[in-house]
């Protein structure tokens, strides 16, 4: 195949984000859990087991059809995808109609979480292959449209159920989700086997960085590297969903910050956890993956210890945004990481069984933190907890570290 023949890759990319914005919108569910549940007649904590089933099904979905991804192709993979997430939120609406909740849970949570799962893992791994030069650049900016999609669908959604009511709301969505990612699905395939972009054409120019290895999912499971990054990504997710929950009241409590302001500061969380996807996936092109994550819980270790203590407004305003795009940067320089580590025979397949750990994480992180803070009393004491935990993921990032070390000298 010439190079003439080959698609953009940075159209490839633009589509990508096209996915990530759609599925993204879950980020924004907070919107809708007050609404809808007075639809219901139901608390808000029970209508967020909605979200709760959404993101355990994208874990585990993307880890049981990682395989059936990687066959079918990214352009098929993807609009399945966009059937499952659109026509999870148009059931969705359904379900608010007809003043069911149990349908409400199967549409949201269960249709929607396997079209989150499949649209997740579909342009990413594809990325992957078509950018071997700028892995983390390119996977960073669609998983930095995943972050930024809460500030655009929030207001939207919004807009929407005070506009058209909440049922209505959800069918307009569905449709809007369905054409967006269902057209970015049809720009997307794998480049042509060996594929290398201009200026690294073997022999000549510049030279592609060769993966540590080049191994399928089955393999990949019986490794010591696949847990590693497992446990480090369990324990990133998990403490940064507790932060993100933490950070209303941390703000009035420490900063005497009014309810009104506290909101303010959730509204920019979204705009830094979509700002470290691409930051820290990005510099780990130049810096080493594994060095990022070291980074990562070097620096969680001290700032979650420390934070509550902290009396400057702008010094506890730095650290807790640093955080927040160290949260998003560990899902953006995942799939880039796993590249170096496992190569991308079944890249998909491989990304999707790690984010088993977001799925379990995504219901650790709220319960670890509710159940240490009703015992203690104390936020100060809950966030200790978690930079214990870190302390955990560092020391695993460093053996992760060695192991990697030793598999380039057994290269040589």
């Amino acid at each position: 195949m010439s190079s003439r023949k080959l698609k953009n890759r940075w159209i490839i990319a633009a589509s990508a984000v096209g996915i990530h914005i759609s599925i993204g919108s879950v980020y924004a569910y907070s919107v809708m859990t007050k609404p809808v549940g007075e639809i219901f007649g139901v608390e808000e904590g029970v209508i967020k087991w909605a979200f709760k089933i959404a993101i355990l099904l994208l874990g585990f979905s993307a880890a049981l059809l990682g395989r059936w991804v990687e066959k079918v192709g990214p352009r098929v993979s993807g609009t399945v995808a966009g059937l499952f997430y659109g026509m999870g939120i148009l059931g969705s609406g359904i379900a608010v109609q007809i003043g069911s909740l149990s349908l409400f849970y199967i549409c949201y949570g269960l249709i929607g979480g396997i079209g989150l799962g499949l649209g997740y893992i579909t342009p990413v791994s594809t990325l992957v292959k078509w950018f071997p030069d700028k892995r983390g650049l390119a996977t960073g900016m669609a998983i930095m449209g995943f972050g930024f999609a809460a500030l655009i669908f929030g207001p939207l959604m919004q807009t929407l159920f005070d506009g058209i009511g909440v049922a209505n709301a959800f069918y307009v969505l569905g449709i809007i989700y369905l054409i967006l990612i269902l057209c970015s699905a049809q720009y997307i395939e794998k480049p042509p086997a060996n594929y290398l972009p201009d200026g690294f054409q073997a022999g000549e120019g510049k030279v592609i960085k060769v993966d540590f290895s080049n191994i399928d999912a089955n393999t990949a499971l019986r490794t010591v590297r696949f847990y590693y990054i497992w446990i480090m990504m369990f324990i990133n997710i998990t403490c940064g969903i507790a932060i993100i929950a933490a950070a209303s009241p941390l703000v009035q409590e420490k900063l005497k910050y009014s309810p009104m302001q506290a909101a303010g500061i959730v509204g920019l969380i979204g705009v830094f956890n979509g700002l470290g996807r691409i930051f820290w996936s990005g510099l780990s092109d130049f810096i080493g993956r594994s060095n990022i994550y070291i980074i990562f819980f070097a620096f969680q270790i001290l700032a979650f210890y420390f934070l509550p203590e902290i009396k400057t407004e702008t010094f506890f305003l730095i650290i807790l945004f640093t955080v927040i795009t160290m949260y998003g940067g560990g899902f953006s320089t995942l799939p880039a990481f796993l590249g170096d580590l496992f190569g991308t025979k079944q890249l998909g397949a491989i990304h999707g069984m790690v984010l088993t750990a977001w799925g379990l994480a995504g219901i650790a992180g709220p319960t670890i933190y509710d159940l240490v803070k009703k015992s203690t009393g104390s936020l100060v004491t809950t966030l200790e907890v978690f930079s214990m935990l870190f302390v955990v993921a560092l020391i695993v990032s460093l053996a992760m570290k060695v192991t990697i070390a030793k598999m380039i000298r057994s290269q040589k």
